[in-house]
């Protein structure tokens, strides 16, 4: 089975295509703004991309998205909620974790099918 690999870097790839799925790098978007709109930058940026990877948003498996803040839960999901499909939303792991630096409120990593 091939390993495709997508922007990949001496440290990562931002997308890793095994069989039939795509593996996204964590996400984090523009440092300094606010959470939803952060929740937008990384949502663009992973369907950009599964299309790359030749996937789509109705084809994610799991979700698991990192808030520097739980106080913030709410603001994320505001974004979410519009955004995902939802007859196909992905399975759904939310929490709190310190994030690379302050500057960044919302990691969001996905699994796809192909």
């Amino acid at each position: 089975m091939t390993i495709r690999r997508i922007e990949a870097g001496p440290r990562m790839s931002q997308a890793v295509i095994h069989g039939n799925t795509v593996y996204l790098a964590g996400q984090v978007g523009t440092p300094g703004k606010s959470v939803a709109e952060q929740t937008q930058d990384i949502l663009a940026t992973i369907e950009r991309l599964l299309k790359e990877a030749g996937s789509e948003k109705s084809k994610i498996l799991q979700a698991t998205i990192w808030l520097a803040d739980m106080a913030d839960f709410a603001e994320m999901n505001s974004v979410w909620d519009k955004w995902v499909d939802g007859p196909n939303a992905p399975a759904r792991a939310t929490g709190e974790a310190k994030l690379a630096t302050p500057e960044y409120k919302v990691e969001i990593i996905v699994v796809a099918a192909l």
